[in-house]
């Protein structure tokens, strides 16, 4: 693991070398925006996966609500029948998770780089590299007691975390619009809601302001990877559900 760190701490250096003369001082925190996009770029393919999963799903709809009907009063017989349809339509159920599963390794690598002190038997110059003035290595936490909220390092946190806000408030007015345009996923037999569901649809269209959380805790250059993968997400799934039917992506919204 730490050789790995080690080659993975050059590839970053070697990047931030070959974009100082755009970025100068703050070329470490541009060579983390250039490998969240290309990390998002190798994950594109599996997006576009899941958004034509969605809309097959989406299709499924009517038929789905006929097996609700038809076993509404056998959760487990539902369940089964539910499967089998998806098995019959070649539609995969956890499509949609798969390119927020491929990012986790990229976003826990930058965390623990930015996290210790030393990669490879040596000390981690890394950590001394800044966004303006704002450490890579450093936390929110860091920032408001060197200066506080309005201070040269805080005003770096507030920055993103009005980017973060922006794209949260995007994804979660589309999201209540999806949801409201097409309620019937909540619905069991006899039109009752299915356990569970009122609190999830109250809940699902929040999830993108958790961001805000995740931000403020971890070190700023994995707070850079999530600000701008958040960013990539919003406007990529515009893009790919533009054509799907009212309602039909509010789960890949929120996720």
């Amino acid at each position: 693991m730490s050789a790995f760190m080690s080659v993975f701490a050059s590839l970053v250096e070697h990047l931030a070398d070959a974009l100082d003369p755009l970025f100068h001082a703050s070329a470490t925190a541009a060579a983390i925006v250039l490998f969240t996009a290309c990390v998002r770029l190798l994950v594109h393919p599996l997006s576009r996966a899941s958004a034509r999963g969605q809309k097959a799903r989406a299709k499924l709809s009517p038929q789905i609500a006929e097996l609700r009907k038809k076993h509404g009063k056998n959760p487990e017989k539902l369940q089964k029948a539910v499967m089998e349809l998806h098995r019959k339509e070649k539609v995969s159920p956890l499509s949609g998770c798969l390119p927020s599963l491929f990012q986790l390794p990229a976003f826990f690598l930058l965390y623990h780089l930015f996290s210790n002190s030393s990669i490879g038997g040596e000390a981690n110059t890394l950590l001394d590299h800044t966004l303006f003035a704002a450490p890579l290595g450093g936390r929110w936490a860091d920032a408001l007691s060197d200066g506080g909220v309005f201070g040269a390092q805080g005003l770096v946190y507030l920055g993103l975390f009005a980017i973060v806000a922006a794209v949260a408030t995007f994804n979660f007015r589309r999201t209540k619009r999806q949801m409201a345009a097409n309620p019937q996923p909540g619905t069991g037999a006899g039109d009752q809601p299915m356990p569970g569901m009122a609190a999830m649809t109250k809940v699902m269209p929040l999830m993108s302001f958790m961001t805000l959380f995740t931000v403020a805790v971890v070190p700023l250059a994995a707070a850079l990877y999530v600000v701008t993968s958040t960013t990539w997400s919003a406007v990529e799934r515009a893009v790919l559900y533009r054509d799907m039917p009212s309602g039909a992506g509010a789960l890949a919204t929120a996720a």
